[in-house]
């Protein structure tokens, strides 16, 4: 479990599958991951997601708001081994409920989550990708302290061609050598 000011980033619960369910059937949430998703669809992320990090040892954690509700969303890394352009790589992900954005949770959450990774496994550099036109999430990179090359965006793969979603953007944030990024000291 990770604590910051505001949330808990804890392990799953049994509960959560039904709230992240929600969050993953809302449009707005969902308009630059693909569209909202149905229940089984969202179980079977979850699942995913859950094998995933007991075969990494690390994965995206349930996001709480202690006193605010127990599941506002996920957040953490996900080891990419092939699909994208920079893989393999640790992409971090984050999917935050409509009544919680907007309050620097995602922001808050990623740093806990990129200290874990650097400090606790090892990781060496983390990346995030979104569509171009994703300018909250893009904001979230930038106030992480993640930089942008242009040319390294790209089409995503699993995006039809000419697709309003189709060209991304990657960020990247590399561990620094001297210790943990300045915001984490």
């Amino acid at each position: 479990m990770l604590a910051t000011e505001r949330l808990l980033l804890r392990p799953w619960w049994d509960d959560d599958w039904e709230g992240m369910a929600a969050i993953s059937a809302d449009p707005e949430v969902m308009r630059f991951l693909g569209g909202a998703q149905d229940r089984a669809e969202s179980d079977r992320a979850m699942a995913r997601m859950l094998v995933a990090t007991m075969h990494d040892g690390f994965g995206p954690w349930a996001v709480e708001a202690p006193r605010v509700a127990t599941l506002i969303g996920r957040v953490g890394g996900r080891r990419v081994k092939a699909g994208l352009p920079c893989a393999p790589c640790v992409e971090l992900v984050w999917r935050i409920g409509r009544p919680w954005q907007g309050q620097g949770y995602a922001t808050e959450a990623a740093r806990a989550a990129i200290a874990d990774l650097f400090e606790v496994h090892g990781v060496a550099e983390v990346v995030a990708v979104t569509a171009v036109g994703n300018a909250p999430s893009r904001r979230v990179m930038e106030k992480l302290g993640m930089e942008r090359d242009p040319a390294e965006d790209f089409d995503h793969p699993k995006v039809p061609a000419g697709h309003e979603l189709a060209r991304h953007v990657l960020y990247r944030l590399k561990r620094p050598l001297g210790g943990a990024p300045v915001w984490l000291r």
